[in-house]
């Protein structure tokens, strides 16, 4: 019988979702070790490398703990990249456990794991996706950096579906990108791109983790 896959991660924890669509929900969060892109603006870099080696069965065993203090039906799972990891058996298991799963990827990497909720996040330099992560994404995910361009969101807003949004979200809500989120918004109505919208990062906000 094989071994089950080694994951690392690096935190877990419980919060409130301070992104996306889901914005504002109590949510369980697995952030996992390592990334294949590693962008400047990331506000997460020490999850770049290391990690606690674990296996999904012990990750799984700490969420029913979490839940038992805080109750959540949601578990994100995020990074680093966490699909750069062997998910499939952690993911099943949670769903079997009657947890919805949440998965947040730079979408270069694809899984074909079933999910609840896919927020695909595509990044600088070539801000570039998996076909297939664009087929499959729920909400699309854009941090307002320096780099980020009408054409290069008109681009992505026609790679994606026109039912899946695309949300322009302020890098580390800083008031720069705030006020650059909200021309490129201006900009793409005036273009005809539709399902467009602004958000923050609510957690900071809130002082969250």
């Amino acid at each position: 019988m094989p071994r089950p896959p080694i994951l690392k991660t690096v935190e877990v924890f419980a919060s409130i979702q301070g992104e996306g669509l889901r914005q504002g929900e109590p949510t369980l969060f697995i952030r996992f070790a390592g990334c294949n892109l590693r962008c400047a603006f990331c506000d997460t870099k020490y999850a770049w490398e290391g990690g606690t080696e674990t296996t999904a069965a012990l990750l799984a065993a700490r969420i029913d703990a979490l839940r038992r203090r805080f109750p959540a039906s949601w578990v994100a799972l995020t990074g680093g990249e966490p699909y750069a990891q062997d998910l499939g058996g952690l993911i099943r298991l949670l769903r079997r456990k009657g947890l919805k799963v949440q998965v947040e990827t730079n979408g270069t990497i694809f899984r074909p794991w079933k999910v609840d909720r896919l927020t695909v996040s595509p990044k600088p330099r070539s801000y570039g996706c998996d076909p297939r992560s664009r087929r499959a994404a729920d909400e699309v995910k854009l941090v307002v950096a320096k780099s980020l361009t009408l054409p290069i969101l008109a681009r992505i807003r026609r790679e994606f579906p026109p039912s899946v949004p695309v949300l322009l979200q302020p890098e580390s809500n800083a008031p720069w990108s705030m006020a650059k989120g909200r021309r490129l918004l201006e900009r793409a109505a005036r273009a005809g791109l539709g399902n467009i919208r602004l958000t923050v990062q609510l957690h900071k906000i809130y002082g969250l983790p």
